[in-house]
């Protein structure tokens, strides 16, 4: 596996919105640096549910991406979906929290699935894209950044699973939603997730 791409958002407004946002990300061609809050230089606008250290990352597998594509009939480009990383022949389905990715010096841990919302749907110029999104059940990887560092498109990317019990990325993704049995609930608890997956499990 490789790292195929590193997107940088700014803040901007979307259309209809009255707020600035940084789900707009684009390629960049230069080495990044990473650091414990995200990428440098990259805009995170609505910090109570975007960014922190627990979701400092969004990344997809190009796998997920191209079958976007082939799903909307339309071209993907690299931060389409407001993410940072994109990481060659990886299917977003195959990764678990607690799952810990290796690119040259900079380690990640996967926390939580990204859950849509109306900025997305803004973002694909689809009010209905969000639903479509949950229903895909493909969501996109929050990582949290254990060891920063310099990252540069072209790196060999590792993936280290996590030696406890799994919980896939796309079942955090239903447990945004619903209330979970006791088992369940406790097994995604026993995991490294996101603090703010961590309170919605345990409200």
């Amino acid at each position: 596996m490789k790292l195929t791409a590193i997107c940088i958002g700014r803040a901007e407004r979307l259309p209809g919105k009255s707020y600035k946002s940084g789900i707009g990300k684009s390629e960049v061609t230069a080495p990044v640096m990473i650091d414990t809050a995200g990428l440098v230089g990259d805009a995170v606008c609505n910090t109570k549910h975007h960014g922190g250290p627990d979701q400092a990352i969004l990344l997809e597998g190009s796998v997920t991406l191209d079958w976007w594509g082939e799903r909307l009939n339309r071209p993907i480009p690299p931060g389409t979906f407001g993410e940072n990383l994109v990481i060659e022949a990886l299917d977003n389905r195959d990764m678990a929290v607690g799952d810990r990715l290796h690119i040259g010096d900079v380690l990640l841990e996967a926390t939580a699935a990204r859950i849509p919302c109306n900025t997305l749907a803004a973002r694909m110029g689809d009010p209905k894209f969000a639903s479509l999104y949950n229903e895909a059940g493909r969501p996109g990887i929050y990582c949290r950044v254990l060891r920063g560092g310099v990252l540069a498109a072209g790196q060999v990317v590792s993936i280290e699973p996590y030696a406890g019990q799994r919980v896939a990325i796309p079942d955090m993704l239903l447990a945004g939603g619903r209330r979970l049995p006791e088992e369940d609930r406790r097994r995604m608890l026993a995991a490294p997730v996101s603090l703010r997956m961590r309170a919605l499990l345990s409200s």
